[in-house]
């Protein structure tokens, strides 16, 4: 059997943030071999050349120094004609509280392998033999490992269940896609649809862990049986770090990595589910739902992926957006949020859409191709000038399934779209074509709903959402979020300042000449400040003109401002009292747990 690629990591130096790893080849390429770190990490579209916080490397073989190369800016070469074994040794700064990098202090440690695990060229299918050794220095501080990696075998020393130990990936890709949190964690086990489920807590909280596994529980069971048993991996792990204020999540193939408030999580005595808390469900539901799309049902583009490079595809919208559009839908339907916390929930999602003129000019196709220049790098003018293929991308699957269901009188629906998907790729390996989408839709509607569906990806015109949400007996109604006159802009308060954080298209600010960046001094002689501004335009009248004096960088500069009336800007959704019983039907076979 082929000797597997070794790795050994441990917190060597958690005060300073270093991770040491030791990578060790038993039979280097003759020939030089070339090691890299990735650029990018999938679900992630952007590039954060993970290979700069790579401090100091050395290499050795047969007992000797030899000298590591750098070819490019994250990969390294080895001379030829070197004999095994063959070992690196490096260090790792990790600092980065996110879900996508590492992060090691006194407290914990969390990594992905992209940011720590170098690739051996030309090893990739071997087996990949990860050995976690304690924390220097705090060996006796309790620490325990949450992953989803396999344990290795007891005869080369596989770890326990949670303990330091030996694990274990068929390959590098495999290797990868399980990140490690270790720490004083804490731990709350479920099974769901007879799959084990684990949920790990770091940092500082009061969650009520009993509430959370009930919760999360049928969730998770109403997405299995949505693709259908058996579920694709044989253990799941929720990685969870509480912050005072953070959000975020990154999926993987039998875990996901989260960031959140502590506030967001569940608490003894608490009752009904908090705003917080369904925010939270519903991005622990949007990470599962990627185990399955995205994870094993994926883009061509990404079988298999390149992650020295940017990897093209316009098919993010599918992706990400279907995850959107399911993520508070299992909600609903596993009995976790009523029929009206639901259309709240689309609502913001209609609303967060319709708030950037972006939309009007960039394609949700275009959104996803251009993800790693546009979405992932955003700026003051980005909600001029993109719209975002998660929530745009979650209402084209809104229509699409209103529209199957309509059309076939609920017999079908996107729950068979997705289940065809993954038969024919998630089970498979086969990557869906950049045109798969819209034939997967010809197939159940004809090729006029694949040139539909089309349409709505490639177009920018609006989406056509009153009509598709009619046809289920729903009403969409618009109303200003505000009832004080405006001047088309999105403010940010920094102490007592108040700063232009966006201006908009066609809106007063703009027309005056005022720009993002800009601080607000005064309105009409008087002090602007963060409690001051909402209440100097309520005493005006839309149509007013008023005079802004305002800092650009250290220039004060005055400016003529026509107030404009609020904009009708906040969706609102309700089930129509009045509407064909075709329609109530539909609307039942929707919203019904």
């Amino acid at each position: 059997m082929p000797a597997p690629v070794e790795y050994t990591i441990r917190a060597a130096h958690p005060a300073a943030h270093l991770f040491e790893v030791t990578l060790t080849l038993a039979e280097p390429d003759v020939a030089g071999q070339v090691f890299s770190l990735p650029a990018w990490i999938p679900g992630s579209y952007m590039i954060r050349d993970f290979a700069r916080h790579i401090v100091s490397l050395q290499a050795e073989a047969g007992g000797r120094a030899v000298a590591a190369v750098k070819d490019d800016k994250h990969t390294w070469r080895l001379p030829a004609g070197l004999r095994g074994p063959l070992t690196l040794r490096y260090t790792v700064y990790a600092w980065d509280l996110s879900v996508r990098t590492a992060h090691l202090d006194e407290t914990h440690g969390f990594f992905n392998g992209t940011s720590v695990f170098l690739r051996a060229h030309g090893f990739e299918d071997r087996p990949q033999r990860v050995r976690l050794l304690p924390p220097a220095g705090l060996e006796a501080a309790g620490w325990r490992v949450a992953t989803s990696l396999p344990e290795a075998s007891p005869e080369v020393g596989g770890a326990e269940r949670y303990g330091f130990g030996v694990y274990e990936a068929d390959t590098y890709d495999a290797l990868i896609d399980h990140p490690v949190e270790m720490g004083c964690f804490d731990l709350f086990e479920f099974e769901a649809c007879g799959v084990p489920h684990a949920v790990a807590i770091t940092g500082r909280h009061d969650c009520d862990g009993e509430r959370l596994v009930t919760d999360l529980k049928p969730v998770c069971e109403w997405q299995i049986r949505l693709f259908g048993e058996p579920a694709p991996m044989e253990r799941y792990v929720f990685l969870v770090m509480t912050v005072g204020d953070g959000y975020g999540g990154l999926e993987h193939r039998a875990s996901t990595a989260l960031l959140c408030s502590r506030n967001d999580l569940p608490h003894r005595g608490m009752g009904a589910p908090t705003e917080g808390y369904r925010q939270f469900l519903g991005l622990c539901s949007h990470e599962y739902f990627h185990t399955w799309n995205v994870k094993r049902i994926k883009p061509a583009a990404f079988v298999p992926y390149e992650l020295g490079r940017e990897n093209y595809t316009r098919l993010l919208w599918a992706f990400e957006g279907f995850t959107s559009y399911y993520d508070d839908l299992a909600l609903l339907k596993s009995g976790r949020i009523s029929r009206r916390e639901y259309l709240d929930l689309l609502a913001k999602t209609v609303s967060a859409v319709h708030k950037g003129s972006g939309r009007l000019k960039q394609s949700v196709a275009e959104s996803s191709f251009e993800a790693w220049t546009k979405y992932y790098r955003q700026d003051e003018n980005s909600p001029n000038a993109i719209v975002s293929y998660y929530t745009k991308g979650a209402l084209v699957a809104l229509l699409l399934d209103l529209r199957l269901r309509g059309e076939s009188g609920g017999a079908c629906s996107l729950d068979s779209l997705m289940g065809v998907l993954w038969r024919d790729h998630g089970q498979t390996g086969v990557g869906v074509a950049e045109e798969g989408l819209y034939a997967a839709a010809a197939a159940f509607g004809g090729a006029s709903l694949g040139r539909w569906l089309r349409n709505l990806v490639e177009g920018t015109d609006e989406l056509p959402l009153e009509d598709g949400l009619r046809r289920v007996g729903v009403k969409l109604a618009w109303e200003a979020s505000v009832k004080c006159p405006g001047m088309g802009a999105r403010t940010t308060v920094e102490g007592e300042s108040v700063k232009l954080a966006n201006v908009f298209d066609g809106g007063a600010a703009q027309a005056a000449g005022l720009s993002a960046g800009d601080v607000l001094v005064a309105l009409d002689g008087l002090k602007v400040t963060g409690k001051t501004l909402d209440a100097l335009l309520a005493r005006r009248m839309a149509g007013e003109t008023v005079q802004v004096h305002a800092f650009r960088r250290d220039e004060l500069k005055t400016f003529s401002v026509i107030l404009q009336a609020p904009l009708p800007d906040t969706a609102r959704l309700t089930e129509a009292p009045r509407c064909s019983a075709a329609a109530r039907a539909l609307r039942e076979g929707w919203l019904s747990a």
